[in-house]
């Protein structure tokens, strides 16, 4: 398995280590908390780089198995760095608008998503026989349809992996993929709810050297994983002989393994 080499270095140059001002924390963030400087607090990145570890070791055996990320980030600062890998990598991604079913009413948004595509069709057919008020109608309903989504246009079933940055804007998005048991990768900042988070990152995310530093890490993860991503058509064969009924869902799974590796880690870093 081969990720990216990254040190605490990195992350302090990146400054992921900057929390939040101490009035607007999340005391359920405590224990990745190293301490305040200056009304700030300041993060533990001993446990972000260890946690960042966990975390892309999952992104890459995910991709090595031919399975799809979900990239979830509706705040400017992290909008457009999403969409680019997302883009870049072949996955999914949702930046604009989080549509309450996105996941767990599939139906209706693939519904959606169909007709975004025939408007699509509609608009660069010859002969179309539409008047200019028709194409112009058009074009303003696949625009709004676009852009909330066209980076899951292509997303046939629900991802196998959601990676979300700022949890706080991202509550539907969160509870749709815990009803569902998709395992979730979150960059938790000092005023976080770490709540319902399989692999956790502590860190900065709102500035965008951080943000750009969690999306190169990821980016070049999925690029190493696909070099050793079995084709299409020996993993269904392997899925056929694997019919092994499971108890658990592959995120209360990684839960459980997480818990354990880093059980005697959790002792208090501030009081």
């Amino acid at each position: 398995m081969k990720i990216p080499n990254l040190t605490i270095q990195q992350l302090l140059e990146a400054g992921v280590h900057l929390g939040h001002k101490t009035l607007r924390w999340n005391p359920k963030m405590k224990k990745y908390i190293f301490g305040k400087r200056d009304s700030i607090h300041i993060m533990d990145l001993t446990q972000t780089l260890e946690l960042t570890k966990v975390a892309l070791e999952k992104i890459y055996s995910t991709v090595a198995n031919n399975g799809k990320i979900l990239f979830v980030s509706t705040k400017k600062q992290a909008s457009e760095a999403i969409a680019e890998v997302a883009k870049e990598t072949d996955q999914y991604f949702v930046n604009y608008r989080w549509l309450g079913g996105m996941l767990t009413n599939w139906g209706t948004i693939s519904g959606s998503i169909k007709k975004m595509k025939k408007y699509e069709a509609d608009l660069v057919a010859e002969n179309r026989g539409f008047t200019k008020k028709e194409l112009l109608k058009m074009s303003v309903k696949k625009d709004k349809l676009q852009r909330s989504l066209g980076g899951i246009a292509e997303m046939k079933k629900v991802p196998d992996l959601v990676f979300i940055i700022d949890t706080n804007y991202e509550s539907l998005a969160i509870q749709e993929s815990v009803k569902l048991g998709i395992p979730i990768i979150a960059i938790l900042d000092s005023n976080s709810n770490p709540d319902g988070i399989d692999f956790p990152i502590p860190g900065n995310d709102d500035a965008r050297r951080s943000i750009d530093l969690y999306c190169n890490l990821i980016k070049d993860t999925i690029i190493n994983a696909k070099k050793t991503a079995p084709s299409i058509e020996i993993q269904k064969s392997s899925e056929k002989k694997d019919n092994i009924e499971k108890t658990k869902t592959v995120a209360e799974i990684d839960r459980d393994k997480l818990e354990k590796k880093f059980s005697s880690k959790k002792e208090n870093k501030m009081n």
